[in-house]
């Protein structure tokens, strides 16, 4: 796959980033080869290889999914400068 020249003026603007016309020729060359190199990666035949998500098998552990309170709400509220009924009371904004 080549890169052409407009292609790499157009990801430089896209990134934000400036470049001179032999920054411009030198990225061409580059983009184009690491390309290449990925095109390369589509003639490997993957069928037979599970996808996973890391290298090495592992599970994690899972608790049980119970809806709960957190248990603290009672700590939560002694930092709280005025609270009444187990609510946060804060100072009326709109009229």
């Amino acid at each position: 796959m080549s890169v052409d020249r407009a292609t790499v003026r157009r990801i430089a603007r896209l990134a934000r980033v400036a470049i001179t016309d032999e920054e411009a020729a030198r990225l061409e060359k580059e983009l184009s080869g690491i390309l290449d190199w990925v095109a390369q990666l589509d003639e490997i035949d993957t069928s037979a290889v599970e996808p996973m998500t890391r290298v090495a098998t592992m599970t994690m552990k899972q608790r049980e999914d119970v809806v709960t309170d957190g248990f603290c709400a009672d700590d939560i509220l002694k930092n709280a400068p005025m609270a009444d009924d187990h609510y946060f009371v804060v100072p009326k904004i709109v009229e």
